[in-house]
């Protein structure tokens, strides 16, 4: 029994590998946005920094594990065994959610996760001792008092974050503006040295605060001598400051790195080393409870956990190694960072989260209460803030989503409102108030334009709700999950284990060939941070005709898929187009976003002249897409319910009308890729031609269901309802290529000239 229970703790650590690498994963966002957003150096550069940060912040910790030990549960009243199912469903319920959500892209807490599971678990297992007979109470088994306060901290974090990013970004833009270089010649001194003190003032109260050389001596002279320390920073960083500015080094980008560098060393110290947490404390568990002779591990309490933990110095370096390949080789990563540097993107993007009922009112009411502030500013000072915040003038590095003066107060701000809520001794969580110092920063900024505000808000209530959600899914998944193992004993344990480890490979796997298929929006962010707009519309004209390729591409695998399908009676493949339709929907909104977007960065004249016939082939692509759908949805009804199949006679004129389509859209397909408008003409006519066969055979169609027999009623009406659809189709097709011809082409004319009058 003793061997099951130390492959239990190998697992535990081996878990602990998986956890490490999804939890930096996912709080990568939190240390390395402002710096990739703001374009303050490379991404290898940065993960440089950040490497280092966390490297040094996970290997000096002093191992301080006391929430897994004894901050949610009383230890001396759960036994050995009671405990390892706890550990074990913890980590299984952990690597699996922050797993999910890294797949997702969505920004959540590793302590909110990690405290709710502990909690849950803790919370089935007390069930289960209490219906057995044991005479404790809640109060006596469990320690609530650490799960309110994460349930405080993030009301706390996400009101006060919002609030003073917005107010500390104003501020600093009306100081700057927004060609914040003309302002830096004295200013940026002591802006540099307010930051670095900042910084310092943040690493010593919140980041090294744990490392191993701060003993209480240390500590204790830090508290009383906290003021000198602060005004010895701020003289001593202005004067370099001022120095480096001389030498032509840019300040801001030393601020942003440094920055970087404090979060990712205080993450690592304080945060992403629970994750250690836990195996660690299964291993004390397991030594004590070898130690004392074993015995029966359901009656051996495990008081000792109430003692500090002695965390050796390899394990903790370990888990730095394991941190820093993780993040450099973590493709989750930059998906995670992608969600908060698209929501608070200076220039728009793709955004990913759609509208949502409450962002449309809060942006109805946003403007109505800006029309009234205007209404009562005077005209002069309108318009000096109107000069401050003058988004056209907008320096930024090559392909950033924001300038350096944001990136440079996200991290400054993030890091002296942790520090300052660890003081007052306020359980701000730091996930939260990275997250929402950013997005504060870009609403002060403009960022959050009348065009993109409802998208951005839906994104900040998305991943929000995503915060409330983690704590949910962490308390019932955990609580299922040790009473599954509570019951089925080691070997279930050891086959969730796997079961992982399984769930986890196949997911990243997935990713990667996910991530592999989708092209680079390279293009993309070259238009929309190109200053010079006689080129963006040849740029824009590609990317157009890219997306469009890639979307008529899907339309004839899709319609050559419904209608063999149907004629096969195949009810899985209907289902299967159903959903891909679905999805493509959402994909062809989102191209045209980002293509309306790019609209902008046109000159006024080429907007206008292009603007039509890019809304008419939109409009067109998404006519097809609705055709195609209720094509495949009236086809799937059918077979689902197992009609009768097309009759016979049916299928060869049927063959003529789909080998037609399937052709003109392979036609269409080369015209495209080509590029040549010359045949478009001939495309059209084709058209035409086909829409007169789909039209004959119709009424063919339709005289036999008044004269046919009943029971092929069913199935006619659904073929005539596929004609139909069909020739509407190919409608859309004959409008899109002239609207396709015309982006080309301004002259273009598919009518010949009228003879001119004598």
């Amino acid at each position: 029994m003793d061997i099951l229970f130390l492959c239990v703790i190998i697992f535990l650590f081996l878990l602990a590998v998986f956890d490490l690498s999804v939890g930096v994963s996912n709080d990568a966002v939190n240390f390395l946005n402002s710096a990739v957003g703001s374009g303050a150096a490379s991404f290898k550069r940065v993960l440089i920094v950040a490497s280092i940060g966390v490297f040094i912040g996970a290997a000096m910790s002093n191992g301080m594990m006391d929430i897994a030990r004894h901050g949610i549960f009383r230890p001396e009243h759960f036994s050995f065994y009671d405990l390892i199912c706890i550990f074990m469903a913890v980590m299984v319920t952990d690597i699996i959610l922050l797993d999910i959500f890294n797949t997702l892209g969505m920004p959540t807490s590793t302590t909110v996760s990690m405290v709710f599971e502990l909690l849950g678990a803790t919370f089935v297992v007390a069930l289960i001792k209490m219906a057995g007979g044991v005479d404790l109470g809640f109060n006596q088994l469990l320690n609530t008092e650490k799960a309110l306060s994460v349930i405080l901290g993030i009301f706390l974090s996400v009101a006060i974050a919002f609030v003073f990013g917005t107010v500390v970004q104003f501020i600093a833009r009306t100081v700057f503006s927004f060609n914040y270089r003309s302002k830096l010649k004295w200013k940026i001194g002591i802006f540099g040295g307010l930051c670095s003190t900042a910084i310092v003032y943040f690493l010593l109260i919140k980041g090294a605060k744990d490392l191993s050389f701060m003993t209480p001596e240390v500590k204790a002279w830090i508290g009383g001598h906290t003021l000198l320390i602060i005004s010895g920073c701020m003289v001593f960083f202005t004067v370099l400051m001022q120095l480096l500015h001389a030498l032509k080094v840019n300040v801001l980008k030393v601020i942003v790195l440094i920055g970087t560098f404090s979060l990712a060393m205080a993450f690592a110290g304080n945060d992403l080393v629970n994750f250690i947490g836990v195996p660690l404390s299964g291993l004390a568990s397991y030594q004590d409870y070898v130690a004392n002779g074993g015995g029966d591990a359901h009656s051996f309490l495990m008081g000792s956990l109430n003692g500090p933990a002695n965390t050796p110095v390899y394990f903790l370096i370990g888990a730095g190694v394991i941190m820093v390949v993780s993040l450099a080789t973590s493709k989750k990563a930059r998906n995670v960072t992608k969600t908060e540097i698209g929501l608070g993107s200076q220039q728009g993007g793709d955004e990913m989260f759609g509208s949502s009922r409450i962002a449309r009112r809060l942006v109805r009411w946003t403007l109505s209460l800006l029309a009234w502030v205007r209404h009562i500013t005077p005209l002069r000072v309108r318009r000096w803030f109107n000069r401050r915040f003058n988004i056209n003038e907008t320096i930024m590095e090559h392909e950033a989503a924001f300038d350096l003066v944001r990136g440079s107060v996200n991290l400054v701000l993030a890091g002296a409102l942790i520090a300052l809520g660890t003081s007052l001794k306020l359980p701000l969580s730091t996930t939260f108030v990275t997250f929402m110092v950013a997005m504060g920063t870009s609403l002060a900024d403009r960022a959050w334009g009348r065009e993109s505000a409802v998208f951005r808000i839906t994104g900040v209530i998305s991943v929000i709700g995503g915060w409330f959600l983690t704590a949910g899914v962490a308390f019932i998944g955990a609580g299922l999950i040790v009473a599954a193992m509570h019951y089925g004993g080691l070997w279930v344990m050891c086959l969730m284990a796997v079961l992982t480890i399984v769930l986890i490979v196949r997911s990243n796997r997935r990713f990667g060939r996910k991530a592999d298929a989708e092209t680079d929006d390279a293009l993309f962010h070259t238009i929309i941070n190109s200053d010079d707009k006689s080129a963006t519309w040849p740029m824009l004209l590609m990317y157009i005709s890219g997306q469009q390729q890639k979307y008529m591409e899907y339309v004839l695998q899709s319609y050559r898929g419904i209608t063999e399908a149907f004629l096969k009676e195949n009810a899985g493949a209907l289902g299967k187009i159903d959903s891909g339709l679905a999805r493509q929907k959402t994909v062809l909104k989102n191209s045209r976003r980002k293509e309306t977007l790019c609209l902008r960065y046109l000159s006024r004249q080429t907007a206008i002249e292009k603007s039509t016939w890019f809304y008419l082939s939109n409009n067109c692509c998404m006519g097809i897409l609705y055709n195609l759908h209720r094509i495949t949805e009236v086809a799937k009804e059918h077979v689902d319910n197992n009609f009768r199949p097309l009759p016979k006679e049916y299928v060869p004129e049927y063959d003529i009308v789909r080998t037609r389509v399937s052709t003109l859209l392979d036609d269409v397909l080369a015209m495209m890729r080509s590029g040549v408008i010359d045949t478009i003409p001939t495309l059209r006519r084709r058209c035409e031609d086909i829409k007169d066969l789909i039209s004959d055979t119709y009424h063919r169609a339709h005289d036999q269901l008044r004269e046919g027999d009943a029971s092929t009623m069913a199935v006619l009406y659904v073929y005539v309802n596929m004609l139909q659809e069909t020739q509407e189709m190919v409608s859309a097709v004959r409008k899109y290529l002239r609207a396709f011809a015309k982006l080309r082409d301004p002259e273009y004319s598919s009518r010949p000239a009228l003879p001119s009058a004598k």
